[in-house]
């Protein structure tokens, strides 16, 4: 029978041995198991807390090497910068020298211009040379930048190696480009533009411009003064005097603008006029003075009705002009060099005093019987009598024209002057035809040696390859470091983080934000007034076609040529030219067609990569080569010390202080605005 609890005693008895240190007659923990308990969790606290830290330190090194290397390839970056911006502003300065060069020889092949095509000409010759010079300043300052590369990536890499220390931990570290020496190639950077020869043609072809614009100025002058004579009534002209004296209606007697008028207008006109005269020609009286002056009027009207038919004018396809408007006789002594003279057409009788020459058959003097037709040279000569009644003789076919002619009343004056004018025209037009063949052969001559001094500026464009270009190589060390008291004193044993190494790399990347021009942008925001701002006229317009160049070089290269060809279609007078026009074009199709090859002007950014890819680009062996890397860093924080412990040559080019790289000239002006670089800030801790 059981006594004692009513529910019975469920206690467990508990063997001996040292639990009820721990668990109470009750089942309880005590204080000793309680306060075991705290201490055991706070241990294991503790260490955990101490094993974070010393992972997080542990990883510390691989940062700051990551650190280190893109520090390495920031230095690189800047030197991409500068390079891309002198390579853009040589070739769009060239550029702009040879379209002034073209503009100057379109110029020069324009009459009336060779002023302004020698001054065009004389400002490419100066911005050529501009170019020239800046081409090899910059060359020799690229060569010494990328000497000092080496030297300035040590510094820079190493100070942010440096500055990484933390409490006790200390952090030896340095960056090594790859390629360790520059394989830049700089020869397409200093090739010469030579424009002698182009300039000696355009010289040349102003000379002979010249000659074509004289004789324009004659032509031009010859032909208004026919026109005037013509058409211009002040008051009277050759279509009034038509009007006039033949009733000439206006579908055969037109007036015309001076554009639209020509020689053969005035031909037309006459043989209108002469066919008219001739049909209406009757004596007035019957008188026999009234028919000798009816009958050497009616000769003269059919001579010149003759002599215009006969004539021509004719322009031909080369620029010439061929004219032939008769010259009629205005007196006498001309009379007797022409057909009216010579021609055997006076009739004659058989008089008692012997053969007697007539004005005509009903002459009263003609009595006797007939003796045909005679000229009036043989009456000077005496073989014909000269008729006492209608007294026909060479003075009285000599004067038919000469009032007329002399006095501004008469038909055959105006035409006197036209044939003059014409003779004065097409001699004109022979001189400028012989200039514009001169030209046309100039010209293709100045277009060779246009494309001849373009291949200047196709040159392959500089390969940049300086140290570093493939990427940096960063190795940093740590000395070992005690975990700090704090954490391990109550609890742990006192330890330390043991030395530690790590190898990173970086590289560099474009950034694809930065298409276009952002480099020169960036570049010349701060200098575009002074850029610019060149002086007044050609020179100075060099400057603002510059400003388009540069506008729009790098990914969208066609703006260069499409520029360039803005310029040469705004010459004024080109498209009145036939040799200037396609000198134009000629000259445009050699700028497209040179293949001017265009840089990359985005912005590169440096981007950690594996050292892998580094080392493999240079040809090492990734494993052994950062092992042999960490292995051969010393615990020297002078950065040309690290750097030669690692095989890396540094040196100094640059000198000290603020150096200039190269002088960017402002074409119009004599200034030149210094590219210059701080050689302490470049070097950093240096």
């Amino acid at each position: 029978m059981r006594t004692g609890c009513p529910c019975g005693d469920r206690r467990r008895t508990l063997p001996s041995g040292g639990l009820d240190v721990f668990i109470g007659e009750d089942g309880g923990y005590t204080s000793v198991a309680v306060a075991l308990a705290l201490l055991v969790s706070l241990s294991l606290t503790c260490s955990l807390v101490s094993v974070a830290w010393l992972q997080n330190r542990s990883a510390d090194v691989q940062a700051v090497a990551d650190s280190t290397a893109l520090a390495g390839t920031n230095v690189v970056a800047s030197y991409a910068t500068v390079a891309t911006v002198l390579d853009s502003c040589v070739l769009t300065l060239g550029l702009a020298g040879m379209v002034t060069l073209g503009a100057g020889l379109v110029v020069s092949a324009i009459p009336g211009m060779a002023a302004v095509g020698a001054s065009t000409v004389e400002a490419a010759g100066k911005v050529l040379d501009a170019r020239g010079g800046f081409a090899r300043s910059a060359a020799k300052g690229l060569k010494a930048l990328e000497a000092t590369l080496p030297l300035a990536i040590a510094c820079r890499s190493a100070a942010v190696a440096q500055a990484n220390e933390e409490g006790s931990a200390g952090y030896t570290g340095v960056a090594i480009p790859f390629p360790t020496q520059s394989q830049s190639d700089f020869s397409g950077l200093d090739a010469e533009v030579d424009a002698s020869e182009a300039a000696a043609k355009a010289a040349e072809l102003q000379q002979v411009s010249e000659r074509a614009r004289e004789a324009d100025a004659r032509a031009n002058e010859a032909k208004r003064a026919a026109w005037r004579a013509d058409c211009v009534a002040q008051p009277r002209c050759l279509r009034e005097r038509a009007d006039v004296l033949a009733g000439l209606d206006a579908s055969q007697n037109p007036s015309y603008a001076f554009e639209d008028w020509t020689f053969g207008a005035a031909l037309v006109r006459a043989r209108s006029y002469y066919a008219a005269r001739l049909l209406a020609e009757a004596p007035l009286s019957p008188s026999a003075e009234e028919l000798t002056n009816s009958a050497v009027r009616r000769a003269f009207y059919e001579y010149a009705l003759g002599q215009t038919r006969r004539g021509r004018y004719e322009e031909l396809g080369d620029g010439r002009v061929e004219i032939e408007l008769p010259s009629l006789p205005a007196n006498t002594e001309q009379m007797r060099q022409t057909t009216l003279y010579t021609e055997a057409c006076w009739p004659s009788t058989n008089e008692q005093a012997g053969p007697t020459l007539h004005s005509t058959a009903d002459c009263a003097g003609a009595r006797g019987a007939s003796a045909g037709h005679v000229s009036l040279s043989q009456l000077d000569a005496g073989s014909v009598r000269r008729c006492g009644v209608c007294r026909m003789d060479s003075s009285a076919m000599g004067s038919v024209a000469a009032a007329s002619t002399s006095i501004d009343n008469g038909f055959e004056h105006y035409w006197k002057t036209i044939v003059d004018e014409s003779e004065r025209y097409e001699a004109a037009r022979e001189d400028l035809a012989e200039a514009q063949e001169q030209m046309r052969g100039l010209a293709d001559e100045g277009a060779s040696a246009f494309d001849r001094a373009m291949q200047g500026l196709a040159v392959p464009r500089p390969k940049l390859c300086p140290p570093g270009a493939w990427g940096c190589v960063a190795v940093v060390t740590r000395g070992s470091e005690a975990v700090p008291s704090q954490i391990t004193s109550a609890f742990l044993e006192e330890s330390t983080v043991p030395a530690g190494a790590a190898v990173s790399a970086a590289t560099l990347a474009p950034d694809g934000d930065t298409e276009g021009n952002d480099v020169l942008v960036r570049s010349f925001e701060a200098l575009s007034d002074e850029l610019f701002e060149g002086d007044a006229g050609v020179l100075g317009s060099v400057g603002a076609l510059w400003s388009r160049l540069l506008e729009g070089y790098g990914a969208a290269m066609g703006n260069l040529d499409e520029a360039a060809g803005r310029v040469l279609d705004g010459i004024d007078g080109v498209f009145g030219t036939t040799v200037g026009s396609w000198l134009r074009d000629k000259l445009k199709q050699s700028i497209r067609d040179v293949g001017l090859e265009p840089t990359d002007l985005r912005l590169r950014k440096p981007v950690v990569t594996n050292s892998q890819n580094v080392l493999d680009k240079a040809g090492y062996d990734h494993v052994s080569t950062a092992r042999e890397l960490v292995g051969k860093l010393p615990d020297s924080a002078d950065p040309s010390t690290l750097a030669r412990a690692l095989g890396q040559e540094v040196a100094n080019e640059l000198g000290e202080g603020e150096v200039t790289i190269a002088e960017i000239p402002i074409p119009g002006t004599d200034l030149a605005v210094p590219l210059t670089i701080d050689v302490g800030q470049l070097l950093g801790a240096a």
